[in-house]
């Protein structure tokens, strides 16, 4: 049995009269890559912060994920346009990563994500696919042990998607960690996600568990067995 990473237990949250998760419960399991699919406004993102202790539930808990490190992928790349590319990555590494091995971490991740040749340029002289790329890279280089994901492809045209979501594959695939990923984007789920779980409109339930039979490998945007799981999870989403 894969080994469990954390768990939410009866989580409950709202905001003065609005009723957002309601004894919310769930195992996430280690290594790997979860989403959280459901309509807008349905309080995946409110779901991502409680994980990360930037919100507190109103009831229940987090358990299992006292002294592990997080990084935080955000849909906009949030970076700092007074510092390089390369000083982007250095900024939240210095205290992580011993000095001597910095230059080359960041090189790496700057490499896989193909920004490289950018690497002493200020963000804001970059397109916004260049700035996703550099946010990425950011988020892999941090050595965490959960990376939470929110929405991060959805400003991107679907080449641009497309190849990010391959990229980023083949680097988690060289160092696997738990990923969970907020999205609306039933495509995006399936073509990342190992397991995907289907939020109701709020108060949010869990009302579906989709287990994804691929390896990360298997999966191309045109693959028979994703579009059919893709139909009925977008079944699912119109019932709403």
């Amino acid at each position: 049995m894969p080994e469990i990473e954390f768990t939410l237990e009866g989580i409950s949250k709202a905001y003065g009269d609005l009723l957002v998760f309601s004894g919310l419960s769930l195992e996430v399991k280690a290594n790997r890559i979860v989403a959280f699919l459901g309509p807008s406004g349905c309080g995946k993102t409110t779901l991502l912060s409680i994980i990360a202790g930037l919100k507190a539930p109103d009831q229940g808990r987090v358990t299992g994920l006292a002294e592990k490190s997080l990084s935080y992928l955000f849909q906009e790349p949030r970076l700092l346009d007074w510092l390089t590319v390369a000083q982007n990555l250095s900024f939240v590494l210095q205290d992580k990563i011993p000095r001597a091995k910095l230059p080359g971490r960041i090189n790496y991740y700057l490499e896989q994500m193909e920004i490289l040749p950018y690497r002493d340029v200020y963000p804001r002289k970059l397109s916004g696919g260049q700035r996703q790329r550099v946010a990425m890279a950011r988020a892999l280089a941090y050595p965490s042990r959960l990376l939470l994901m929110d929405e991060p492809f959805k400003s991107l045209d679907l080449s641009l998607k497309w190849d990010l979501i391959t990229r980023f594959r083949q680097i988690w695939a060289a160092a696997p960690r738990t990923v969970l990923l907020v999205t609306h984007d039933p495509k995006e789920a399936l073509l990342l996600a190992h397991e995907i779980y289907l939020l109701s409109p709020k108060p949010a339930v869990i009302k579906g568990h989709y287990e994804v039979g691929l390896s990360l490998d298997e999966r191309k945007p045109d693959a028979l067995p994703l579009l059919q799981l893709e139909q009925q999870i977008t079944a699912a989403l119109i019932r709403d």
